[in-house]
């Protein structure tokens, strides 16, 4: 993916993750799926319970986008569970935090594929300017921790200034919150709103979100 993100008019950069940065690995959702069917002994056909999960997955980013909190990865669980005829109430905590365990490391193993061409010659380039970067990403069934874990072991860390994930701060794009916290974590609190960019694939999340805040924006096509 070549890029005509403006370097020379801006001093911050806020990046978004999922289609901006990286995308799934091909086998991943599927090897996640038989993962969950099996953990919590689902009696339905694999291609049903990956319908299900998908449904959620796509429910729960609407009704974080809608609203601007942020649907718990476990709540997204039970949903799914719920639709798929397990009985809820016989699961607790730890047995869907088991689940978690496992599937992150079934992430790391079937890592995302960085799909921002030249992504650390594009951040030296930031960086020997004297700028700085920032992560800032809804998520869903990946938390966070899960995502700063990734992101150390693909080098890309050392690039970036903070990280903000919605399931840490209960907020998510394009809720103005979100935005106010990129704004809060910068060294330099002066530093005039058009010369903040963010960067993502979504329209309205992150485009309009970034622009109604205040913030420049830069919609990726990919």
């Amino acid at each position: 993916m070549k890029t005509d993100i403006d370097i020379h008019n801006h001093c911050h950069f806020s990046f978004d993750l999922w289609l901006t940065l990286i995308k799934s690995h091909p086998e991943f959702k599927t090897k996640r799926v038989e993962l969950f069917t099996s953990f919590f002994d689902i009696d339905k056909p694999v291609s049903e319970v990956a319908k299900t999960v998908k449904y959620y997955d796509d429910l729960c980013n609407t009704i974080n986008e809608v609203t601007g909190g942020n649907m718990d990865t476990f709540e997204m669980y039970l949903l799914i569970l719920g639709a798929l005829d397990i009985d809820v109430r016989q699961l607790d905590k730890e047995k869907l935090n088991g689940f978690y365990l496992k599937s992150e490391e079934l992430f790391l193993e079937y890592k995302p594929v960085v799909i921002f061409e030249n992504i650390k010659e594009f951040f030296d380039q930031i960086k020997n300017q004297g700028k700085t970067v920032n992560i800032l990403s809804n998520t869903g069934f990946i938390k966070g921790r899960t995502m700063r874990k990734f992101l150390i072991q693909e080098e890309l860390d050392q690039y970036i200034d903070f990280h903000i994930y919605s399931d840490e701060i209960n907020i998510s794009k394009p809720n103005p919150l979100i935005f106010q916290e990129v704004k809060n974590n910068l060294k330099d609190r002066d530093l005039p709103m058009h010369r903040i960019l963010h960067i993502g694939d979504n329209p309205v999340a992150d485009f309009k979100g970034a622009k109604d805040f205040g913030f420049s924006a830069h919609l990726l096509k990919h």
